[in-house]
């Protein structure tokens, strides 16, 4: 493992299950005359938006979290190549709740990986990124001309498109491993002759 190569691995809707999470939870508090909610529209109607903060408004909700398979996917196949993993999530504003939780869940399913916690996650290094989330992607790869980005498929990132964005819906894990492998042998080549 060459300690320069990283992937920096989002957490939430990338390695952990926060909508499917939100949603079964939501559904626990459902009138008998509201609809089924099969998937998270934003923004939430206010009720939903109430309900949702009062859900996430533990430690124990964020610590125990179900993995996310498309993210743990990726995860495997980075380590495998040998990049160094750093967790890198932002944490909901005025809620140390979630940040402690986000910490435990981390301490139970990847003891020792570095993280880091930021309100801007433009500001990291990686040579790759895996985040789900268009506008933080757009913001990292602001300053990575040549950043890779990995982004587990969802709902909510289906329309967007970038050229050095791969979007892995669990059908394409050949292509992610391809352009994983070139991101880390960059350079390499060069520095070794």
């Amino acid at each position: 493992m060459d300690p320069e190569i990283v992937a920096l691995f989002d957490m939430d809707e990338t390695l952990c299950d926060h909508d499917g999470a939100l949603i079964k939870d939501l559904e626990k508090m459902r009138g008998p005359h509201e609809l089924r909610l099969s998937k998270l529209h934003h923004p939430l109607p206010n009720y939903l938006y109430n309900r949702s903060k009062f859900i996430r408004a533990t430690e124990d909700w964020w610590a125990n979290l179900p993995k996310f398979k498309l993210g743990w996917d990726i995860l495997k196949v980075a380590q495998k190549i040998g990049f160094k993993i750093m967790i890198l999530t932002q944490g909901p504003k005025n809620k140390p709740h979630a940040w402690s939780g986000k910490m435990k869940w981390l301490s139970k399913y990847l003891p020792g990986v570095d993280v880091t916690m930021t309100r801007d996650k433009g500001l990291v290094y990686g040579r790759v990124l895996v985040d789900d989330f268009p506008p933080y992607i757009e913001r990292w790869l602001k300053r990575r001309p040549r950043g890779l980005v990995i982004m587990p498929a969802h709902e909510g990132n289906k329309e967007f498109s970038h050229p050095q964005v791969i979007r892995y819906d669990g059908k394409n894990l050949r292509v992610v491993k391809k352009a994983l492998k070139e991101a880390y042998s960059r350079g390499r080549h060069a520095a070794a002759t």
